[in-house]
């Protein structure tokens, strides 16, 4: 595009893929009609400062290569700059870039880096913190609070999953409260995810979450019991009409979230936050390189 004139590429070379796809990254961007600073940071804590180095240079285009923890933990650094965010999907679940419509493989991502147009979209955010998809609250942050340093790379997959199990026999449903400054709603539930677009975890939930809705929606599994969630989670997982039985919605631009007892929230899978908070939108913030639009012009629909 003749807009973007220089890029940046900051990759997250601990995630999933990125050390193994940097390389071959480099050498399909080489082939892009503008300059790429490419950086493959090996040390988490390094990135933010990489990003501001490279910020510094005035690129058009910075692209995040990594998972949905990566894209929201550099996202801030993003807000009121004049730049464009490209994504490489190089993470687990690449929910962002689910949402986005974008390719999940790298040719076809940085395809769209040449041929995409930049799209205005929202952030959500925690109190202060701003982040690209969701947040949840329930069972996936209490695993991830509490498993245990280094136990999936000691145990492998199944180690995993037997902690995951064992804190799915501890967990139990707690109490939320939604405060939208005009009524507060009480209920009990075994899971809530706090949405800027429709996948969590690398599955459709939210079908109300859009990234150009200037609104972030509080969805609530509700359920006295804690096997709801995995009902919620299998019929979610197949698409099936199933998954919106058990779900209420709660939309609006600044939401007060609390829980009772206090409970950790995940932001994009990383554990950052606890409750209460406020969740709040930052409407049109940022600008992201996304697929041309079709000729019929459809956005993505859900699976059911």
């Amino acid at each position: 595009m003749s807009e973007i004139k220089s890029a940046a590429l900051i990759v997250n070379a601990k995630s999933r893929k990125g050390q193994k796809l940097f390389k071959h990254a480099c050498e399909r961007l080489a082939a892009l009609p503008f300059p790429v600073d490419a950086h493959a940071v090996e040390k988490p804590d390094q990135l933010e400062a990489t990003v501001k180095r490279a910020l510094a240079k005035k690129p058009d285009l910075v692209i995040f290569g990594g998972g949905d923890g990566t894209v929201s933990g550099l996202v801030d650094l993003l807000v009121g700059q004049d730049v464009i965010l490209g994504v490489l999907p190089l993470g687990t679940a690449n929910s962002f870039a689910r949402t986005l419509g974008l390719p999940l493989d790298i040719d076809g991502a940085i395809e769209v880096l040449a041929t995409g147009v930049p799209k205005q979209i929202d952030l959500g955010m925690i109190d202060g913190d701003y982040f690209a998809n969701c947040a949840a609250m329930g069972l996936s942050p209490q695993i991830a609070e509490t498993v245990p340093h280094g136990l999936k790379k000691l145990l492998g997959r199944v180690g995993y999953l037997g902690w995951a199990a064992v804190q799915y026999l501890k967990f139990r449903p707690f109490i939320l409260t939604i405060d939208d400054g005009i009524e507060e709603k009480r209920l009990r539930v075994v899971e809530v995810r706090i949405s800027n677009g429709p996948y969590h975890g690398g599955t459709w939930l939210v079908d109300e979450a859009k990234i150009d809705s200037g609104q972030i929606v509080v969805q609530a599994v509700t359920g006295r019991y804690r096997r709801t969630l995995i009902k919620n989670w299998f019929s979610s997982f197949f698409g099936m009409e199933a998954r919106h039985q058990d779900t209420v919605n709660f939309t609006g631009c600044d939401l007060k979230v609390d829980t009772r007892p206090s409970l950790p929230i995940s932001i994009d899978g990383e554990v950052l936050a606890r409750t209460p908070v406020r969740a709040k939108i930052a409407a049109g913030v940022i600008r992201v390189m996304a697929p041309a639009p079709e000729p019929a012009g459809e956005e993505a629909t859900s699976p059911a």
